[in-house]
């Protein structure tokens, strides 16, 4: 879904054994404002379409970082310069990673 939107650098990470917020974390990045834009609107069309909606969603793509909040999974959606800023990757450091797409 984030990749068909050329999204970068997908991670999808196991938060079970490292947080008690949720279970799972997605991290991905586009090249500017509007590919932010056009991975947001993918991702809550492609899930939308499968009666899921985000329980709540914060930022926009002038912010570099868009966030949506699936309880169970949480979805970052980061400019190249906002996510290198907080290196979210460093601080989930004890998550299982289980998926990397480049």
């Amino acid at each position: 879904m984030a990749s068909d939107k050329q999204a970068e650098d997908v991670v999808l990470l196991d938060m079970r054994q490292a947080c008690s917020f949720t279970d799972y974390i997605v991290i991905c990045s586009g090249d500017s404002d509007r590919q932010v834009d056009a991975i947001h609107r993918e991702i809550l069309n492609s899930l939308k379409k499968e009666s899921a909606l985000p329980y709540r969603s914060e930022g926009d793509s002038d912010s570099g970082w868009i966030l949506l909040d699936y309880l169970g999974a949480v979805i970052h959606i980061f400019s190249k310069e906002m996510r290198h800023f907080y290196d979210l990757e460093s601080v989930y450091g004890k998550a299982v990673r289980l998926l990397t797409i480049q």
